[in-house]
């Protein structure tokens, strides 16, 4: 068993032993997971680099990683159910099933919320993966400490590719991903050669145009002080400054190099581990695996698949369900030689064909594939529930996996798969107020998007463990199609939205695809030139339809898109201030709440009914709600316990427009 020791920290009553519903009380496990693979084992054929690795006088590759265990004490009131999360950035959060803020980097909590995990039975487990999440004596992030590559495999050389476009005019930048704000701080990945005379920096204006070389003495790595520039091997400097809004690519060969495929194997085999293994803390007490993942996450469990990564070594499946959350039609940089999980610009090798997971053939390199073929042929094949926003919708990949990208006509998903779309919602749940920055610097042209859609998305866990479990099969799929007259190219989309006066449109960039050829073998095997180059076509950019309001057509409305009190959309440009004008600010939407009354909408010359038009009162507006979110209980996209939740997230945001 690859999983040959677990060394536990920490074991603590959960709430100090408060009691869940009918479940009882929960358990925290703290541990570290020794992992020994096997190179040659087919299972592991996926992942590369893995034979290029240290091995151990048995033959084996070692490594470590993180974990946290939450199990009722009394598992025969249980589910019997795990629900194995893949953590963002290191982070153990429940936070959009239990309804919790996200736990703050400078803690180790696993907030608890309004219980909904646990009143519901659910063993959940995080298997640390990332290797690039920042280190700390108190274990705030979990992570991996993957095996390294034998320096006699390195003979090719190869670099790695670092983007940055920054949101003001600064000196220097850490080089690491700049996703700033809580989840960020990642490990900085320095130079072998802080001298490196192939180093390179490329500048451009937008994501999609040839870039600019800028000369080698104009930057270096080093950090500003008293802005002069000293020489640093976690930072980078740029002679003036970096601009806000250009994009910049730094190209260098990094001092190490990992397996940073080995974070697949670490999320199969504690899966595998703590189901099937009698020794393992859960004792035998778990009979179903759901894999679940959100974002970066979401884009992980993508790549697990496309790599064939559900066979154990003893052929067994880890996952028989898989969540994908927001992860749109990308994979991420999880499984090639200097990868970067914690990247997340547009476009990068996430966007690499497959999109669907049946095989197709892309027009523009020619390759035939699916994402979905190892499984196909090897078996273990998981269910599978693919949930976005709009987004990434917007971002231009999510309507890819169902798209045929030689007619722009729709394809079918395979049996084991159901697709949603949270309609004119954005990648994260909205909070109730009106403003447009957050607290990674993003700063909108519009309001950011308000909708909280988190209600309808513990109702897809709920029904995906029911598909598992009880083989009772999930409501149809509900995303924009072509056959349902509710899909829209971006341009037709922004046409029916131009009307709408304050609502800031995008300048509508296509999806564009990397030549193959310049790409080389690096996305499955590991080596190949940077930078990739962007290809001369274009892929479909459909998204969801909008009605008279702007609001989408497609997909699962919550109660308060279906009587709205304000226009809601997946995209956002970038402010002004920022540079980049027109670009999509990624991951967030907008809102543009009605005019308050009659008077107020003809002076704007909005052609939207006002709230007051609308609504003759609050509580006519609420018995609306709650009579929309009656008819999603019926359709199995929420709970009954919730719809009184969504009258109060409607009201909360009534009281916002109103007031």
């Amino acid at each position: 068993m690859p999983v040959v020791r677990l060394e536990i920290l920490e074991r603590t009553p959960y709430e100090n032993g408060r009691a869940f519903g009918d479940v009882g009380p929960y358990e925290r496990i703290d541990a570290i997971v020794h992992y020994a693979v096997d190179p040659e084992n087919a299972a592991n054929a996926g992942v590369t680099d893995l034979t290029h690795a240290e091995r151990g006088a048995d033959g084996l590759v070692h490594f470590s990683g993180d974990t946290t265990i939450m199990r009722p004490i009394n598992p025969e009131r249980a589910n019997d159910t795990l629900l194995m999360q893949v953590p963002n950035r290191g982070g153990r959060s429940v936070a959009r099933f239990n309804l919790t803020p996200v736990a703050p980097v400078t803690s180790s909590a696993v907030l608890v919320g309004d219980g909904f995990l646990f009143e519901q039975g659910w063993t959940v487990a995080w298997a640390g993966w990332q290797w690039d999440v920042p280190e700390t004596a108190e274990r705030y992030r979990i992570g991996l400490r993957p095996p390294h590559v034998r320096k006699d495999a390195l003979s090719a050389a190869s670099q790695m590719q670092l983007r940055i476009q920054p949101n003001h005019h600064r000196a220097c930048f850490p080089l690491t991903d700049q996703h700033v704000g809580d989840l960020g701080h990642h490990k900085p990945i320095p130079p072998a050669d802080i001298d490196d005379p192939d180093a390179r920096m490329l500048v451009r204006d937008k994501p999609y145009e040839d870039p600019q070389l800028i000369a080698r003495d104009k930057w270096r790595f080093a950090k500003d002080v008293d802005r002069q520039p000293v020489a640093d091997e976690t930072h980078v400097w740029l002679e003036g400054g970096f601009e806000a809004g250009r994009i910049y690519d730094i190209l260098y060969t990094p001092r190490d190099c990992l397996v940073v495929g080995a974070s697949m194997l670490a999320t199969r085999d504690l899966a595998s581990f703590l189901r099937y293994e009698k020794d393992s803390p859960l004792g035998g007490a778990v009979k179903h695996v759901i894999g679940e993942g959100q974002s970066q996450c979401g884009r992980f469990l993508r790549t697990y698949l496309h790599f064939g990564m559900n066979t154990d070594e003893a052929g067994r499946a880890a996952f028989d369900g898989v969540l994908a959350h927001i992860a749109g039609g990308r994979r991420g940089e999880f499984n090639h030689r200097y990868a970067q999980p914690s990247v997340q610009p547009t476009p990068s090798f996430g966007h690499l064909f497959p999109f669907a997971d049946l095989p197709q053939t892309d027009p523009i390199t020619g390759q035939t594939a699916g994402l979905l073929d190892r499984h196909s042929e090897s078996g273990n094949l998981p269910k599978i529930f693919y949930t976005d926003t709009a987004a990434e919708y917007w971002r231009g990949d999510a309507g890819l996996p169902h798209t045929d990208l030689e007619t722009g006509g729709d394809i079918e998903l395979p049996d084991n798969v159901r697709r949603y779309l949270f309609a004119s919602s954005q990648h994260g749940p909205g909070e109730p107020a009106l403003a447009n920055q957050d607290s990674a610097g993003k700063t909108g042209a519009n309001w950011f998007n308000f909708v909280d859609y988190r209600p309808i998305y513990r109702a897809a866990l709920t029904n995906l463990r029911a598909w598992v479990a009880e083989d009772t099969l999930p409501p149809e799929s509900d995303y924009p199609r072509a056959d349902r007259g509710n899909r829209a190219s971006r341009a037709e989309a922004l046409e029916s939205l131009k009307s709408i006066p304050g609502l800031h449109l995008p300048a509508g960039e296509v999806m564009t695809t990397m030549r193959e050829l310049d790409l080389g073998e690096r996305a499955p095997k590991g080596i190949g030139e940077m930078p990739a180059k962007i290809g001369k076509g274009a892929y479909p950019d459909f998204v969801s339809a909008v009605d008279a309001d702007g609001n989408e057509t497609a997909g699962i409305r919550m109660p308060d898109v279906t009587v709205p009190v304000g226009t809601h959309t997946g995209f956002n440009p970038r402010h002004p201030d920022t540079g980049g004008v027109g670009q999509l600010l990624e991951y967030v939407g907008s809102t543009l709440p009605f005019a308050k009354s009659a008077a107020e909408r003809e002076a704007a010359n909005d052609p939207r009914l006002s709230i007051a038009e609308r609504y003759e009162s609050r509580d006519t507006y609420l018995a609306e709600v709650k009579r929309a979110a009656e008819v999603l209980v019926d359709k199995r996209h929420l709970l009954p316990r919730d719809v009184e939740l969504c009258v109060q997230i409607a009201g909360e945001r009534y009281d916002l427009c109103t007031n």
